[in-house]
């Protein structure tokens, strides 16, 4: 799959705390590393919890997707690459990848769908054009206050 050039990519080893009893990365490291790497995607375009709270939003989590299509295990080097898909009035889709560096092997890949929330009202408001452009530069969406 080709991934957009605004992927954020996270490269890492797998260390122990990431195996379960099974002996292979557990699924809900790999929601925490879909997890972990939404974060410092968002903290790298200048969209830390500061700015969400200075404009007034923030994204909430509606549903998590993820397929599991091959295991990891400790000191595995791999990717977890992340991407908004689309943000549009106040929904939000968000694309992840995690991928065996050795031989391309796709560990997981997820969707997250998104709700932007106004933080004092907690409900649902269209998401700030600023955010629009910081994740989805090259699009055109509707979704400004």
């Amino acid at each position: 799959m080709m991934i957009p050039s605004t992927t954020y990519i996270k490269r890492m080893s797998v260390t122990s705390e990431l195996i379960d009893f099974q002996g292979h990365v557990s699924n809900v490291a790999i929601l925490h590393l879909m997890n972990e790497a939404t974060i410092e995607h968002a903290e790298s375009l200048g969209w830390d919890e500061d700015a969400f709270r200075r404009v007034g939003g923030m994204f909430v989590v509606r549903r998590n997707e993820i397929d599991y299509r091959h295991p990891a295990f400790c000191g595995d080097e791999i990717e977890v690459r992340t991407w908004a898909v689309s943000m549009v009035k106040a929904r939000a889709v968000r694309r992840h990848e995690i991928v065996r560096v050795a031989d391309g092997a796709t560990i997981a890949e997820g969707l997250n769908y998104w709700t932007y929330i106004d933080i004092a009202k907690k409900r649902p408001c269209w998401i700030h054009l600023e955010v629009i452009q910081a994740f989805l530069p090259n699009r055109e969406e509707v979704g400004s206050n």
